[in-house]
């Protein structure tokens, strides 16, 4: 019982994080907005936009692939807002491989079992784009 315990408790301290993502500027960077305003949009506006970056973003914390798609997402309209872009015009999703993870479980007699494995990592990009009004 207590060595489930202390994996439990390494499982909940090395998984923080629960995305990270990368935005280049290649416009014009804008003052940043509200993350939970920016749109995603799979086709590109019929008025005016200009394209202010190239934004990425990967997770493998969720506990389905659906789940690390959405902290994903979610990531990757962080980054847009950080340089002012309202809407992202999806570019790609696909899978990475992701880190390994584990633990090793003595059995008190000097051996034990090794648990753990590797993951895969949900990764989305697009363009980050500012919709003029």
């Amino acid at each position: 019982m207590r060595n489930i315990i202390c994996l439990l408790a390494i499982v909940t301290l090395t998984g923080c994080e629960l995305a990270s993502g990368t935005a280049i500027v290649t416009g014009e960077k804008r003052s940043p907005v509200v993350a939970e305003s920016v749109q995603l949009i799979l086709e590109p506006p019929k008025t005016s936009y200009e394209v202010v970056g190239i934004v990425s973003a990967s997770s493998e914390s969720g506990w389905t692939e659906q789940e690390s798609l959405d902290y994903a997402i979610a990531e990757l309209k962080n980054q847009a807002a950080k340089i002012g872009a309202n809407a992202i015009l999806f570019g790609s999703a696909g899978e990475a491989a992701g880190s390994a993870y584990g633990t090793f479980i003595p059995n008190g007699y000097g051996g034990g079992t090794y648990v753990g494995g590797t993951g895969s990592a949900q990764v989305v990009s697009g363009k980050a784009i500012f919709i003029g009004e």
